[in-house]
């Protein structure tokens, strides 16, 4: 390395840059060792790339040079204040991220991007889409990196109708075109269940690569169409695009929620053997998830007591236990459900399938005991809700929910619905009620539930030619899929039911999961 002095520095600064570009993130750390101890002090050029490769290996501190920079009277300058937000927020730090923004007198596009993108980044979806508003507000035009992570978070947070004023403005900036943004825009669509504007985007594309046809092979399957997710592939693999890792993950979960055993097979055979991928947990729990539902919990125990050097995580063992409970396996659910508490004990998942399995068994005596166990080793249950968006307001729904407004309008639309689908011959499946109480009473709690609740609001919120869209935090219950689904026909409406596992198209008495989700 060349003396102290400026030349010394430019050489260091350069070489540190070069280093950080080129991902050797360790190296430019070791060079930057170096240069402080022959007495090269730090400028405006050293910190940025160093910031970076720092925060990519999450070490030293970002606080550090924070300090460092701060001592060396180098905040002004606003490309190290970028790399210095940037950093902060590659590490979900994003309170002190957010701070070193509400400080700096001047911002660019570089600095609102690289907090829409960490805030989008670290699943705060909510907040980077108020950035990005702030952002056009304040009249700094936006790029492609801010586009994508945008459209990441309106994907997350469910906002369609915002991911579409986006779409329209990527349009007219022009930056649709970029790749990063096409790869968002049909990722968005897939997951707000919008595959038709997904499957329009994606042809439109003039470039695509694995993350684009990944993207749709996921939307497919998550909206339960598996078959063409298979399809999409066999256009991937035509195309000459290599599948990664992720690319599998959507292709067996669209066999699993098909039900397509032997394809699910081949693939997860070929995944090793034709592209040289390990299979991983995400695989696993896939094929777990594919033989459970098709009742082959003896095959699926099998394949995990065969897997080599993969650590299982606690996914894969609650896709087991989520079998056990749909074919009432109390013994293999129990097994399942001590592993995910011997790898996460605050799980609250096992509880509550271990709970729902005992209570559609009536074994009210083993559901006390799982619930008090749960509550002596102080876990709670994720609340149920739904939501349904309308005008651009959220309306959220909790079982037995009176709080809403428009309550007593609710309330007689859902007990309308109950009557209308009972005079249909729907006969209500109380196993899915897991209190133990009169039948009368599971019956009203299964009507009161908060799909149910979204769904009369969305009857009377919702314009007729308008799809309802309901999302749900959790699984959709049995007797609660087949009622909406009766609710979509009798009403002669379109509602679209998105709960944790995937999106349920209901039109005409029928869902496009084929009841097999």
């Amino acid at each position: 390395m060349a003396s102290p002095g400026g030349k010394g520095l430019v050489a260091c600064n350069a070489a540190i840059s070069r280093c950080s570009r080129a991902g050797l993130h360790r190296r430019a750390l070791a060079l930057f060792t170096e240069m402080r101890a022959r007495g090269l002090r730090a400028d405006e050029y050293t910190l940025p790339p160093i910031l970076n490769s720092a925060a990519l290996l999450r070490a030293p501190p970002a606080a550090a040079l924070h300090a460092l920079l701060l001592r060396a009277g180098l905040a002004s300058h606003l490309h190290v204040a970028n790399a210095l937000v940037d950093a902060y927020a590659k590490l979900s730090r994003l309170g002190a991220a957010r701070a070193v923004f509400d400080e700096m007198p001047r911002r660019d596009v570089v600095t609102w991007t690289s907090l829409v993108t960490g805030l989008a980044r670290a699943g705060s979806h909510g907040l980077a889409v108020r950035a990005y508003r702030d952002m056009v507000a304040a009249g700094v035009a936006t790029d492609e990196f801010a586009v994508a992570a945008v459209l990441s978070s309106c994907a997350g947070s469910t906002a369609l109708e915002l991911g579409r004023s986006v779409h329209a403005a990527a349009v007219r900036s022009g930056h649709e075109p970029f790749l990063s943004v096409g790869n968002s825009l049909v990722s968005m669509y897939a997951k707000t269940g919008s595959l038709r504007d997904a499957r329009t985007v994606f042809d439109a594309m003039r470039s695509r690569c694995a993350i684009t046809w990944t993207a749709l092979i996921v939307g497919y399957a998550q909206n339960g169409r598996g078959r063409e997710s298979l399809a999409v592939y066999a256009d991937m693999a035509r195309s000459g695009c290599r599948p990664d890792y992720v690319t599998f993950v959507g292709l067996l979960f669209a066999c699993s929620h098909a039900g397509l055993l032997d394809a699910g097979r081949a693939h997860f055979q070929s995944m090793q053997s034709e592209h040289g991928i390990s299979p991983g947990p995400d695989h696993y729990a896939c094929m777990v998830d594919l033989l459970g539902r098709a009742g082959r919990l003896g095959e699926a125990v099998d394949l995990l007591d065969r897997s080599p050097a993969v650590e299982l995580d606690a996914t894969v063992w609650k896709a087991l236990l989520a079998a056990c409970r749909t074919h009432r396996n109390a013994a293999l659910a129990e097994r399942a459900a001590g592993m995910v508490w011997r790898l996460d004990p605050t799980d609250a998942v096992p509880y509550v399938m271990l709970s729902n399995l005992y209570s559609r068994a009536r074994r009210w005596g083993d559901v006390a005991r799982v619930r008090a166990l749960m509550r002596s080793r102080g876990i709670s249950k994720e609340p149920g809700c739904s939501w349904v968006v309308v005008a651009g307001v959220t309306h959220v729904f909790h079982a037995g929910d009176r709080d809403h407004q428009r309550a007593a309008e609710i309330y007689r639309k859902a007990e309308e619905m109950a009557a209308r689908i009972r005079a249909r011959g729907h006969v209500p499946d109380t196993e899915w009620a897991l209190q133990d109480e009169a039948p009368e009473g599971r019956e009203m709690g299964l009507a009161h539930h908060g799909e149910r609740l979204a769904v009369a609001f969305g009857l009377l919120a919702v314009p007729a030619a308008a799809p309802i869209r309901v999302y749900k935090n959790l699984r959709v219950c049995g007797d609660c899929h087949a009622a909406i689904k009766m609710v979509a026909e009798v009403y002669g409406r379109e509602i679209i039911l998105r709960d944790s596992n995937c999106f349920h198209h209901m039109k005409d008495g029928s869902c496009s999961c084929g009841d097999y989700w």
